[in-house]
């Protein structure tokens, strides 16, 4: 087994168009590296993701579909085998 992180479909095309990436334990411990893992392996993500190397307030993290917000340690949060990963743009408008 793996992690997945989907990709939701407005980052896809600075992800070469894929909608998920498979992670293993060791490259993704914790959201925080699966993050950094996902960007290393898609640089075009970075801008989108991050500023000055804090992730952008829209982008919404969840694990397990929880929101990261609501673990402990947050970004810190432990991941394992089989776990999902998501990052959901927040979308505004009126």
């Amino acid at each position: 087994m793996a992690i997945l992180v989907h990709i939701p479909p407005p980052l896809r095309p600075y992800a070469e168009g894929t909608d998920k990436i498979s992670l293993a334990p060791a490259e993704a411990a914790t959201i925080s590296q699966a993050l950094k893992a996902l960007v290393a392996k898609h640089p075009g993500l970075n801008d989108r993701m991050y500023t000055n190397g804090q992730l952008r307030p829209f982008v919404n993290v969840y694990l397990n579909n929880e929101d990261v917000r609501f673990l402990d340690g947050e970004f810190n949060a432990p991941l394992k085998d089989g776990d999902d990963v998501a990052i959901i743009p927040a979308v505004g408008g009126g």
